[in-house]
């Protein structure tokens, strides 16, 4: 063989030796190998390995650990240099520190020559304070978007804002991802139930349900609360007939669980036959989890973007749903530049 056909044959032997060696290189869809890491905080971190396992990645060795005074120290023990790098970092409870450790490690990375900060938030904790709820209140969701903007990401990646004008708060790029085809699948795949109705818990929820019905080619049905007098109990109205039909609410975050649990109890007053509850942010604060445990929903499907506690994970009827996959090809996609939004067609 002539010598530099030889030379040419170690060569290419030596790079697909080389992308063997490197799972944490992945291919821009122009053919161009990039670097790439995954860093998570200490909010969730059993989904932070699912999506490193998805992506075939080590986490990247940090240390996230606070002084006595309960500073947060950040640590970067490995190269950064140039890397197209991932913090995932869900800001719930304690949503302040959670926060503070993201913006932190943001910073540490910026500093290290990071070449791209992403900040993925499976859940962006001050989402609610979307608004000026009433006169001299903050609109904190644009504050904190502030923050992460000038820390240094580059780019966010989260999951189902409960407000979508919040992606106009972030002055970089902003990817929503949605749960809904996660949803969808596991309501087809576990449940397989006959006369099926998705039902809004409230009217602010009719697009989201309205999606997921579509998803699922059922029925829609909506809860309308309303408090007719101070003082008195708010009465649930049912927009819609779900006699006979087999209930499921939908939601994007379950905080202390009254409305979902009330709403149950009205679908079957009104002849339901069974209901059960999809929510993609399981805050559960209180007495939410006891509080579900003893209504009548025969299941209540949460995502693990908030990472479980005890509690959760023992309740007769909550199920946690993972959601690694569905953020991992998100992650992949960033990474390559190719289309996020291809996923929810």
């Amino acid at each position: 063989m002539h010598r530099g056909s030889t030379h040419a044959l170690a060569k290419a032997k030596s790079r697909m030796n080389h992308r063997r060696l490197a799972p944490h290189r992945f291919e821009h869809r122009h053919g161009i190998f990039r670097p790439m890491k995954l860093i998570a905080g200490n909010s969730n971190r059993p989904l932070a390995e699912g999506v490193a396992s998805y992506l075939g990645l080590s986490l990247c060795k940090a240390q996230v650990r606070r002084f006595a005074d309960m500073e947060i120290f950040v640590e970067i023990h490995e190269n950064v240099r140039g890397e197209d790098v991932f913090i995932l970092q869900s800001t719930s409870f304690p949503a302040n520190d959670h926060l503070m450790e993201l913006l932190i490690i943001t910073d540490a990375l910026r500093r290290s020559s990071a070449r791209r900060i992403t900040a993925v938030l499976p859940y962006f904790g001050y989402a609610r304070q979307d608004r000026k709820s009433g006169s001299r209140t903050p609109i904190s969701a644009k504050l904190v978007a502030n923050l992460i903007t000038h820390a240094g990401a580059d780019r966010v990646l989260t999951l189902d804002l409960h407000a979508g004008q919040i992606q106009g708060f972030f002055d970089v790029p902003l990817d929503n991802l949605y749960a809904a085809p996660t949803i969808a699948r596991d309501i087809k795949q576990r449940l397989n139930l006959p006369n099926i109705m998705v039902v809004s818990p409230d009217v602010g929820g009719v697009v989201r349900a309205r999606a997921l019905a579509k998803r699922i080619d059922a029925p829609l049905a909506i809860v309308d609360k309303r408090r007719e007098r101070a003082g008195e109990s708010e009465v649930m109205n049912i927009i819609g007939e779900v006699e006979g039909y087999n209930c499921i609410l939908i939601d994007d975050i379950v905080d202390s669980g009254g409305t979902l649990c009330n709403a149950a109890e009205a679908l079957l007053k009104n002849g339901a036959t069974d209901v059960y509850a999809y929510c993609t942010h399981g805050v559960f604060s209180g007495g939410a989890v006891s509080r579900i445990s003893q209504s009548k929903i025969k299941e209540f499907v949460v995502t693990d973007s908030i990472m479980p506690t005890e509690a959760v994970k023992v309740a007769r009827n909550i199920r946690t749903l993972p959601i690694a996959d569905l953020l991992g090809e998100a992650i992949k996609r960033t990474a390559t530049e190719s289309s996020v939004s291809s996923l929810f067609d």
